[in-house]
């Protein structure tokens, strides 16, 4: 809760910053130097004006990701639903590890894809569903299979995709926000033109570009850091689901060994869709290990494989 209240917050805050541009002043002093100022005032006054309607428009955003997100990743990712007709094998593991947890039975869908992979999705009961590529289905015996349900079942009860979604709504929320304030203002200084504002309302161009610039540089480090929470989401998430799936097949070593099969090839990196590979068991761009392997897991949605395999190894 405390992680996805820090994007509306920073929502409000990027907002604030750009603010500023609105209640900046220049006046000059008693030797003719121009000198600069925030009217916090106007800055309060033009803010809580916005406020509202930013609030108003994230939550029009979020009630759309809540009522079609099944739908959306189903159309992205090309999933169809799976019946036990068509493949009672798979139903049947899925069925089987629901009713030794006790939970509801989700959807179950599949991705005519070669490629290795798996994710569960959803935000409550009605949506939420494990999907399996053809792949990963022909490729793992019974128990690797098994403990990559397992897997994705663990999420579904940990209520991770529903947090995962909720972030990713924020995070393009940010995104597109982000884009379209800083194309405005870029585009309002170009048509006023330095010498214009100077004239018409007194505020010099080389200080105003200051202000510009800074609130850019503000946006982006918000945009930045909403970014850094998402994956650190993600990644905690993705170990506490290992750890799930190991629990409930009560075979570690199981999930282990699928992790290891599907990291040779992990699939599904042709949809190009770095929002929905963040659910994926493993995602399709293997982050390899170097020398800035530590700036690049800042980055990752997904931990290590191999760790991932190490800890699972000695559970």
């Amino acid at each position: 809760m405390v992680l996805l209240l820090m994007f509306p917050c920073i929502i409000l805050g990027m907002l604030w910053v750009f603010c500023c541009i609105f209640g900046f002043e220049t006046t000059y002093n008693a030797y003719g130097q121009e000198e600069f100022y925030l009217d916090t005032g106007i800055i309060n006054e033009v803010w809580l004006s916005w406020a509202p309607w930013a609030i108003v428009i994230v939550g029009i955003w979020l009630l759309i990701a809540y009522l079609f997100n099944a739908q959306m990743i189903q159309h992205a990712t090309g999933a169809k639903p799976l019946e036990r007709k068509e493949n009672p094998r798979v139903y049947n593991l899925v069925e089987n590890l629901c009713m030794s947890c006790g939970m509801p039975m989700p959807k179950v869908n599949i991705i005519e894809d070669d490629q290795l992979n798996a994710f569960a999705s959803g935000i409550n009961q009605k949506s939420y569903t494990v999907t399996l590529t053809r792949g990963i289905i022909n490729y793992l015996d019974d128990a690797e299979l098994e403990g990559v349900i397992a897997h994705e079942l663990t999420h579904i009860r940990n209520r991770d995709t529903r947090v995962l979604i909720v972030s990713i709504v924020f995070v393009g929320i940010l995104s597109t926000v982000l884009t379209i304030l800083t194309r405005g203002v870029l585009r309002a200084f170009l048509w006023s033109g330095g010498s214009s504002r100077r004239s018409n309302n007194g505020k010099g161009g080389a200080a105003i570009v200051v202000v510009i610039v800074a609130a850019i540089v503000c946006a982006a480090i918000a945009y930045f850091l909403s970014m850094l929470t998402r994956f650190a989401i993600s990644r905690k998430r993705e170990f506490m689901a290992d750890a799930g799936g190991a629990e409930l097949t009560r075979n570690p070593q199981a999930l282990a060994s699928a992790l290891r099969k599907i990291s040779s090839a992990p699939g599904l990196g042709h949809i190009e869709r770095e929002d929905i590979a963040q659910l994926y068991i493993i995602h399709p761009k293997k982050i390899k290990q170097n020398f800035f392997d530590k700036l690049q897991s800042l980055f990752s949605t997904h931990p290590s494989t191999e760790e991932r395999i190490r800890i699972l190894e000695q559970f």
